[in-house]
């Protein structure tokens, strides 16, 4: 099979299509054929060597969400057959022809989607889910901010924190990024690059605020939380370390967390996708949530996704065809 292989930790361009073996399905797993993969952050920071894959996983080939057909099955696979179209959560090896996947992390083609816009669900909804609606404990008519409202996260959680019922909030890093992310749902976004959020959404404040940035936003954040509100990190470009004042913590019974999604175990990921599938696949059907996929490329030209992302003129997804 064809995959994009990491040939050394760089720039884009170390990307190569070169050959590999198709891999063996597992017991447990089901082997796809790969027709789109979604592209991520966490697959730049894994390029750069920065963010192994997991044991278990290819070392060199990136990507964490795919949507294909399934060619084969393990032996104790039972929903899955050879010829069900799926999308599918991965720990890595989506940048090819062929992935294998534990079936618990695979779900259906949600109605009236296609392959290509599958594709660019699983990491965002995952992603979104757990954090915003598990750890965050997000509530109908609650206050929710989230950072980065243009991107592939953002858009995902502008769009189900809406359709479950909150004031969405949102930052953006032009007028134009700003408008789509008013389009999706979100009530108010802000320029970052010309507003200083804490005091645009300061006289109200959030009850829940996803924070991707980290660094100065840290403090920043936690000044524009209510009384017991919920600050959930998801990552931290600007900086994992800030100082923070315990008393502001617990005058205001603020609650901290975050996790990443990417080394947990199959059995936890397959509980989330069993969740998703009940809670948000009905969103994603009947129409209130958009696919947002604001380019498409070969295979072979994944250093010009990469490249793309990098530069921070996209807004929504964007996707391999394979």
């Amino acid at each position: 099979m064809k995959a994009i292989v990491i040939t050394s930790p760089g720039a884009p361009e170390v990307l190569q299509l070169q050959d590999r073996p198709i891999p063996l399905p597992g017991e447990g797993e089901v082997l796809v054929q790969v027709r789109a993969a979604g592209i991520n952050r966490p697959d730049i920071s894994q390029r750069k060597g920065n963010y192994p894959a997991p044991p278990g996983f290819s070392p060199d080939i990136p990507g964490l969400e795919i949507a294909g057909v399934v060619e084969q099955c393990g032996a104790a696979v039972r929903r899955w057959k050879p010829g069900d179209k799926v999308c599918a959560l991965l720990g890595g090896g989506g940048y090819a022809e062929y992935a294998t996947v534990p079936e618990g992390q695979c779900l259906p083609i949600p109605r009236g989607w296609s392959l290509v816009e599958a594709a660019c669900l699983p990491e965002t909804v995952f992603t979104v889910w757990h954090n915003v609606f598990q750890r965050g404990r997000l509530k109908e008519g609650e206050r929710f901010l989230v950072h980065g409202g243009s991107g592939g996260i953002g858009t995902t959680a502008i769009q189900l924190a809406k359709a479950f019922g909150a004031i969405v909030l949102a930052t953006a890093g032009s007028e134009e990024k700003c408008a789509v992310c008013v389009s999706l749902g979100a009530d108010r976004c802000i320029n970052y690059k010309k507003e200083d959020f804490s005091e645009a959404f300061r006289a109200e404040g959030a009850d829940l605020i996803l924070d991707m940035v980290g660094g100065d936003y840290i403090g920043k954040n936690l000044r524009l939380l209510r009384p017991d509100g919920r600050l959930v990190f998801i990552n931290a470009p600007r900086g994992s370390k800030a100082e923070i004042d315990a008393f502001e913590i617990m005058s205001r019974r603020l609650t901290l967390t975050g996790s990443t999604l990417r080394a947990r175990d199959p059995s936890f990921k397959a509980a989330l996708a069993a969740e998703i599938e009940k809670k948000v696949w009905p969103v994603l059907e009947t129409g209130r949530y958009k696919p947002m996929i604001f380019a498409g490329f070969p295979l072979g030209e994944a250093s010009r996704a990469h490249a793309l992302m990098e530069s921070g003129g996209h807004t929504g997804k964007i996707v391999l065809e394979v």
